[in-house]
């Protein structure tokens, strides 16, 4: 589920300048699709059937209703904040490069209130400097250097995933189910030790000992109460088919 609301996934524009590739626009428009973002911007793209790209798929209406501007400057007239991606290559950077966790989580803060344009450049070359002039600061994915650029449909996918990503998600403890009572965990143990005497894998000379290391492995599992009732029923089966015990 999205960290943003309706109102802030509204006031992002993903703005694509000079895209080379149809299949790619159409795989943007997806993955924007895909996290609730409905705003797609092009900047002079290289083909013009772009909006009947069949990689859009479920994004049709997203891809037609995509607006077209001549120039980054139009594209971005109506944002508070400007940030554009880069994969760094040899370039000389003028502005400040977040990580793209940390820069994601500055994207929500300003989405809270304003619109936010997310530029990504074209797939050969990507943002030109004179794009980049329009950006407040710029954003990368962390890729390894030796192969830095990623597609232009992927990059746009990882970066919405960030902006939509709850970071407090990963530190969450998962809900515990309730845990099996003693009593329960002692039953599953004594039917564990009957399937095993019916089955023949128990000495009678180490019976004792046995049945030790068994209660002991049992209690090691932690069972939750739901999976000591589903191993009850099947070792009751087991029983049966071996005739040690009724179904």
């Amino acid at each position: 589920m999205s960290t943003l609301t309706p109102e802030q996934l509204d006031r992002l524009r993903v703005v694509l300048v000079s895209p080379r590739n149809p299949l790619n626009i159409g795989a943007a428009a997806r993955a924007m699709s895909n996290f609730g973002f409905l705003r797609l911007r092009v900047v002079n793209p290289y083909a013009v059937a772009f909006r009947e790209a069949r990689s859009a798929v479920g994004a049709s209406a997203l891809l037609e209703a995509a607006e077209e501007f001549g120039s980054v400057a139009e594209a971005v007239a109506d944002c508070a904040l400007v940030v554009g991606t880069t994969s760094l290559g040899h370039r000389e950077l003028q502005h400040p490069l977040r990580k793209l966790a940390y820069g994601a989580r500055l994207m929500q803060r300003r989405l809270a209130s304003r619109p936010t344009a997310l530029l990504f450049g074209c797939e050969k070359y990507g943002l030109a400097n004179h794009d980049l002039s329009h950006c407040h600061w710029l954003m990368r994915i962390p890729t390894r250097e030796e192969h830095g650029s990623m597609n232009l449909g992927q990059a746009v996918a990882v970066s919405l995933y960030e902006l939509v990503r709850d970071s407090r998600a990963a530190t969450r403890k998962p809900e515990s189910a309730k845990p099996a009572a003693a009593g329960e965990v002692e039953r599953l143990t004594a039917m564990l030790l009957e399937a095993l005497k019916a089955s023949g894998y128990t000495n009678p000379r180490t019976a004792a000992s046995t049945e030790e290391k068994m209660r002991r492995l049992v209690r090691r599992l932690n069972l939750p109460e739901r999976d000591v009732e589903i191993w009850l029923g099947i070792f009751r089966q087991i029983l049966w088919k071996v005739g040690g015990g009724a179904p």
